[in-house]
């Protein structure tokens, strides 16, 4: 009976060393991969970029759909809706919160603001003269669905403020994740003033210039998209014309 209980706990000892010594094989292969700088899987998207080429500021807007947490701060620790400066200056990146999360990204234009911090920047908007209500341009996001499927599209359904073009970046090859959007001031230089064309009196006419926009809701783009895990979504408002 003695010698039983010795070969029990002697597998049992054993079993626990071999337990040990994979725990630790394990930590040091975690430890080595980050030393090497090794990057996560990717899984999700890490940034959101908003960069303003229109000739005048606009305040963006982010917001994330029902249930979803909020981005309410860039990289640089400055709220998300503050004043970008137009003709290139104004730049703003954002980190996508974990795991899957979708949202809408507008641009106000002709804001008032409501009051000043110490360095004399806007913090908060009393009124804007487009980009609250429509007509509206939206630019629709999704990131972190099945296997890092990121999904994008402009949308002219709310009418147009202000050219927009979402571009992906730093996605597999053989993904196909094209510039969607439109380039062309669809409101005759309204803007910052007034937008323009919303409902579906408007709808042909734009998809006819902008086919890259969705102008109903069954509309799609006349580029396909198949894009997963891009390290970054661009959105830029009035970008240049190829």
């Amino acid at each position: 009976m003695s010698t039983s209980k010795t070969l029990l706990v002697g597998e049992g000892t054993t079993s626990i060393v071999v337990l040990a010594l994979a725990a630790v094989v394990l930590l040091a292969t975690f430890a080595g991969a980050a030393a090497a700088g090794d990057s996560p899987p990717p899984s999700t998207t890490a940034n959101l970029t908003l960069h303003n080429l229109c000739p005048f500021p606009v305040w963006p807007l982010v917001t994330a759909n029902a249930g979803l947490p909020g981005i309410p701060v860039d990289d640089d620790g400055e709220p998300v809706g503050r004043r970008l400066a137009g003709n290139g200056e104004g730049l703003a990146t954002l980190s996508f919160p974990p795991g899957a999360w979708s949202g809408r990204v507008t641009a106000r234009t002709g804001c008032q603001a409501a009051e000043e911090d110490d360095g004399g920047s806007s913090t908060r908007v009393a009124r804007c003269a487009t980009g609250e209500s429509p007509p509206v341009t939206v630019a629709q996001v999704s990131v972190g669905g099945p296997g890092g499927l990121a999904a994008y599209s402009v949308s002219l359904v709310d009418g147009f403020n202000v050219a927009v073009v979402i571009t992906p970046h730093g996605f597999a090859q053989g993904r196909r994740c094209p510039a969607l959007g439109c380039a062309v001031d669809l409101c005759g230089a309204r803007a910052p003033r007034e937008g323009c064309g919303a409902g579906a009196s408007s709808a042909a006419a734009f998809k006819q210039v902008c086919p890259d926009t969705r102008t109903n809701a069954t509309d799609v783009e006349a580029t396909p998209q198949d894009c997963v895990a891009p390290r970054e979504i661009k959105v830029v408002f009035c970008p240049t014309q190829d």
